[in-house]
């Protein structure tokens, strides 16, 4: 045996691997992306189902969030979340001030749309200990795929979360939910992403689908999710 070739063999294999980012490098990287944090600006977009359109705005700050809908043509609404490892607090902005909401309100749909406040959060984004489970390709572009599961005593509707980060841009490109029995609730399809920074690459246009898990997954509704380029906005609410 070539004991020399076998340990330059060795070395490269422990240099590639050095260059392979962690999970938990890959899923904070596709948080911030998502979020904008390195980022003073606000994302505004709209939310459509069914031929309604629900206007939103994010502005998203590491674990501090709001982000604001009109419903119907009514006064705009504002909310806020302070996220933490094991829970997070929703607030809704009440003439200026944060009125608490029960924790159930977080699996409930924003505006009848497909997406709960937990999603507009992407709450499964800070969940700790996120797993590399290899790469995929998602609509012919490469990706990581990562599972997370819900920390234990947390609130929300998904046991666990796949997310699929596109290996270039460091955007997710898609994310599964499932429920305590594995099955298939809810699924976020990216079908555009852009750049509003050096290397930052952020959600452009989405479907997000309610999945019957009974029914092994199969989409029973959808809403489409767009944003525009980034820019400063005034939030309507304390932030």
């Amino acid at each position: 045996m070539n004991f020399k070739r076998l340990i330059v063999a060795a070395a490269l294999v422990a240099c590639a691997q050095a260059q392979e980012p962690s999970a938990q490098q890959i899923l904070e990287g596709a948080r911030i992306s998502a979020t904008l944090t390195q980022l003073d600006e606000g994302l505004s977009g709209n939310l459509r189902k069914n031929g309604a359109n629900v206007p939103i705005t994010l502005f998203l700050k590491g674990k501090d969030i709001q982000f604001q809908f009109s419903e119907n043509n009514t006064p705009w609404r504002g909310f806020h979340m302070k996220i933490g490892d094991e829970n997070f607090a929703l607030s809704e902005i009440v003439n200026g001030k944060m009125q608490k909401f029960p924790a159930g309100k977080i699996v409930e749909p924003v505006a009848g749309t497909d997406l709960t406040y937990e999603d507009l959060a992407l709450r499964f984004f800070y969940w700790p200990n996120p797993v590399l489970e290899g790469k995929e390709d998602v609509g012919g572009q490469n990706c990581y795929k990562l599972r997370v599961d819900k920390p234990r005593g947390a609130d929300g509707r998904y046991e666990v979360v796949y997310v699929w980060v596109h290996t270039k841009f460091g955007a997710f490109m898609r994310i599964r939910g499932h429920d305590k029995k594995g099955g298939l609730i809810k699924e976020f399809e990216v079908e555009d992403v852009m750049k509003v920074a050096e290397n930052v690459w952020t959600l452009r246009k989405m479907q997000v689908a309610t999945c019957d898990p009974a029914n092994g997954g199969r989409r029973i509704s959808i809403t489409d999710v767009t944003f525009d380029t980034p820019k400063k906005v005034a939030p309507r609410g304390v932030r």
